[in-house]
């Protein structure tokens, strides 16, 4: 790390975190279950460049925050982990999450694992630590899976917001289609049988 502006430890965490990205890969690897370079460059929502991506990974590497490994199941793949420093950011994310549900216009399909995270609290949290152990720790298996959870409920509004969008195009459509000037065809005839 270079020379730190001062030891306050909020300055100290936003250099290491502060900057557009590395909060999002996080997020990605935490909340997605993206482990693989591809993944978190092709499913990211806010479209991360792949240099970019390969510079905040290495920079979360070097901070200890995420680790490395060959895949195990494809050896030209690097398989990515979090590490317990960054699964420790649970906290800090669902307070963030919330934050963000009050405070910015959040889409409903993005905020509902902020929403279970904040109405769940410390316990939920403890949970969701418990299971990101277990998946890039291999730490033992909780009881309950909160990923489920939390992927099942963004599933679900993903699935209503694309019903929804599907209904409101089909309304559209049949309101267009009431309303459509006559085709050229009909036109001419009709300006046809007018000179009658």
């Amino acid at each position: 790390m270079n020379a730190t502006r001062s030891g306050c430890p909020i300055n100290l965490t936003l250099e290491l975190l502060g900057d557009r990205w590395s909060l999002i890969v996080i997020r990605d690897m935490m909340f997605g279950n993206r482990r693989h370079f591809r993944e978190l460059l092709t499913q990211s929502q806010e479209r991360i460049a792949s240099n970019i991506l390969a510079d905040r990974l290495t920079r979360l590497e070097d901070a200890g925050l995420v680790s490395r490994r060959e895949d195990p199941t494809h050896k030209q793949k690097v398989l990515y982990s979090l590490t317990e420093a960054s699964i420790e950011l649970v906290p800090l994310l669902a307070h963030m999450g919330g934050w963000g549900l009050r405070h910015t216009p959040a889409s409903k399909e993005l905020a509902v694992r902020a929403k279970i995270l904040e109405d769940g609290g410390p316990a939920l949290w403890s949970d969701f630590m418990a299971e990101l152990r277990h998946i890039h720790l291999k730490a033992p298996a909780p009881k309950a899976s909160v990923f489920a959870k939390l992927q099942s409920a963004y599933e679900a509004a993903l699935a209503k917001k694309l019903t929804s969008h599907a209904g409101k195009t089909r309304s559209n459509a049949g309101a267009h289609s009431a309303k459509r000037p006559p085709s050229k065809a009909r036109s001419r005839k009709t300006n046809t049988e007018r000179s009658r």
